[in-house]
């Protein structure tokens, strides 16, 4: 069985990243994820226009509304659970977006030093 992780990068319950629009590899409002989440959607980010643009130049284009699935297209404001490795590639790039860091999932530790993660929290001190 596949066990989900539901912990955030302070081992606190995760916090909701956005219900409007539902975001989560669950679309559980939540940074969710476990195996079964081969793109690690761990990020809760709140995207702005120049990490939009950067995503759609990468073949990930988050701003057209996917009716099929019923994904709304994201806006600048928008809070997403955003892939991990995206996520670093756009800090490479100089375009990754903030984050709501208690709304992340501890997994990101894997990849990501909780000290850069904190340069870019909004929900703490």
């Amino acid at each position: 069985m596949d066990t989900l992780e539901k912990l955030n990068i302070f081992n606190k319950p995760l916090e909701l990243c956005s219900n409007v629009p539902l975001t989560g590899f669950y679309r559980d409002g939540c940074c969710t994820s476990s195996k079964q989440d081969s793109g690690e959607h761990q990020i809760c980010s709140i995207v702005d226009e120049a990490f939009l643009k950067f995503s759609t130049k990468k073949g990930n284009d988050l701003i057209t509304p996917n009716n099929r699935f019923g994904f709304p297209g994201l806006i600048p404001g928008d809070k997403w659970c955003l892939c991990t490795n995206r996520w670093l590639e756009a800090l490479n790039e100089g375009v990754a977006p903030r984050i709501l860091i208690k709304s992340t999932n501890k997994l990101v530790l894997n990849k990501i030093d909780i000290e850069i993660l904190k340069k870019f929290a909004l929900d703490i001190n």
